[in-house]
């Protein structure tokens, strides 16, 4: 029978699985403590959670938030990252680490579901690359403005060519009637 704090738990981390926009489970064994509060501080700046958690009770709630194709990757020491803003930010902080800590190689991540998409290891390694929401808007608007503001440019000068032709009509006819 399951104690009651147990329960608890597994009913938090599968809600928590739920809301979430992207899940990262990741090995990290062999690093330090040290290594580890930098990295769940590095976890915590970039608004992602980053769980330690038996993977009895983590195969639990993965079960309870639908996410079965993700109990294959629950073996050995297990940690996981969830996301609950921005779905690759887990995998930039973790690549940032990893940067900085190459020797280790840890957190190695074992795999991660995005928008419900379940991906291995190597597919999560190409999702670091891409930009967070507010650049990619960013990038979006700038494409829409870019051929607006040439446009806009392109109507100055005819105006400014329609006016300069218009006080040249008008000063030549001023020196006529002179």
């Amino acid at each position: 029978m399951p104690r009651p704090e147990k329960i608890q738990k597994v009913e938090e981390l599968a809600e928590l699985l739920e809301s979430s926009q992207g899940i990262y489970l990741t090995d990290y064994s062999g690093l330090t403590v040290e290594e580890i509060t930098e990295l769940r501080r590095a976890f915590h700046n970039a608004d992602v959670s980053y769980l330690v958690i038996k993977n009895t009770l983590a195969r639990r709630s993965c079960e309870k938030a639908g996410l079965t194709g993700f109990n294959s990757y629950l073996t050995g020491p297990n940690a996981i990252a969830v996301a609950k803003g921005d779905p690759a930010a887990p995998a930039r902080v973790i690549a940032d680490f990893l940067k900085e800590h190459e020797e280790k190689g840890k957190p190695a991540i074992k795999g991660a579901v995005l928008e419900g998409q379940l991906l291995s290891a190597e597919e999560t390694t190409k999702i670091k690359d891409i930009p967070p929401r507010e650049v990619l808007l960013s990038q979006v608007v700038s494409a829409v403005s870019s051929p607006l503001t040439g446009f806009v440019g392109g109507l100055q000068g005819i105006l400014r060519q329609l006016v300069g032709t218009i006080d040249a009509v008008k000063r030549s006819k001023e020196e006529n009637d002179l």
